[in-house]
């Protein structure tokens, strides 16, 4: 089991905040993760699993635990017991871009609008990654997860990870606890084996964020393209020299609120319906079923709104920070909270409270923060 010399997480994570751990571990194969996980559960100690550090906001303070990197890597191509697709089991380690490339190259179907999306695989289910209208959810098969306090691997169907918008039971809500508290070993999904030929776009999000006409044909590796195009220019691509990209991408998420509220909102502010459970079981005791069947109550969906368009139509414009302050909104995307250089996380941290007030005091919604807050309070 490889122990290394700590580094702080600030080094290891996009935000470019957190102390140093007290302890750290690399585990390059499934067999060092169990061996690393096993050790810490069995101490008791406190343990935090880190793959790219995209999604962590960290505070500044020593971490009194220890760190695990997943460094595994590693693509395997499966069949599919269903005609015309395949699947890839892809270890939690790997890059998540990486992936999409190779899905992409080898004319797979599935993934492309995800691309450029920071991060290892092994976290994209926690949260549901999505972008432009795809979702992990639409591909993913099962995971193999190692529960905490557990020493054997089991292999669990998505189904069972209540996966939803940005969303799981194995995500670490801010001001909870997840629902199952376990590691991702390895990520299975199935893609479309669609080749490299020109095809017309199913997804309405998909073509108006890509500038598409409905019955427009175009290729996988196109879609990749452009939507790396996309991200670059809205920061969202991690680039060295930018320090725009020196984030957790959308540090807020897109609300979800009933259709009601959506009402009281202005009519500008972009919004998506979320699809009703079109199918809710109900069950009737044979012993006192009269004949009648009560009809289904309708309800309206709930609605998506747009996080990034509340923030700017609260007064704050891309760039804003607080006077003295080096953190701010991105130069590019309202979105995404960026560390100009040198910020600390408790600056980030008084930044992110006051868009929440603004946003809170304008439209009467409390934007809920997307990474995972470790030694941070909103």
């Amino acid at each position: 089991m490889p122990e290394v010399e700590p580094v702080p997480l600030a080094q290891l994570t996009t935000l470019r905040t957190g102390g140093l751990p007290e302890r750290m571990i690399e585990a390059h194969t499934s067999g060092e993760l169990v061996d690393a996980l096993s050790e810490v559960w069995a101490d008791g100690d406190p343990w935090l699993v880190l793959g790219g550090g995209s999604n962590l906001f960290a505070g500044d303070e020593p971490f009194d635990g220890t760190v695990v990197r997943i460094r595994t890597q590693g693509i395997e191509r499966m069949p599919s017991p269903r005609p015309g697709f395949a699947r890839l089991k892809v270890q939690a380690g790997h890059d998540w871009d990486a992936l999409v490339a190779y899905a992409v190259d080898q004319g797979l179907a599935g993934i492309e609008a995800m691309s450029g999306i920071p991060g290892t695989v092994g976290a994209a289910p926690v949260q549901n990654i999505g972008a432009y209208g795809q979702e992990i959810v639409q591909t993913l098969v099962e995971v193999e997860l190692l529960d905490e306090g557990a020493s054997e691997i089991v292999t669990v169907p998505a189904s069972e990870l209540g996966l939803g918008f940005r969303t799981s039971v194995l995500k670490h809500h801010y001001g909870s606890v997840p629902l199952r508290s376990a590691v991702i070993v390895s990520v299975t999904l199935e893609l479309g084996e669609v080749g490299h030929a020109e095809r017309p776009i199913a997804g309405a999000q998909l073509r108006s964020a890509l500038g598409l006409a409905e019955g427009d044909a175009v290729t996988v590796a196109w879609i990749r393209e452009h939507v790396l195009e996309t991200r670059r220019r809205k920061g969202m691509v991690l680039d060295d020299t930018d320090t725009d990209t020196f984030s957790a991408g959308s540090f807020f998420q897109n609300a979800v609120v009933t259709a009601s509220f959506a009402r009281t909102l202005p009519d500008e502010c972009p919004r998506w319906p979320v699809a009703p459970d079109l199918d809710p079981v109900l069950v009737i005791p044979l012993a006192s079923f009269d004949g009648y069947v009560p009809p289904h109550a309708t309800q309206q969906p709930d609605v998506k709104v747009s996080a990034a368009w509340l923030i700017e139509h609260s007064g704050l414009r891309k760039g804003f920070k607080l006077p003295r302050s080096r953190a701010a909104l991105s130069s590019k995307h309202a979105l995404a909270l960026t560390n100009r250089g040198g910020a600390t996380a408790d600056e980030l941290a008084e930044l992110a409270r006051f868009i929440q007030g603004r946003v809170q005091s304008e439209f009467g919604l409390i934007l809920q923060p997307e990474p995972v807050l470790i030694g941070v309070e909103l």
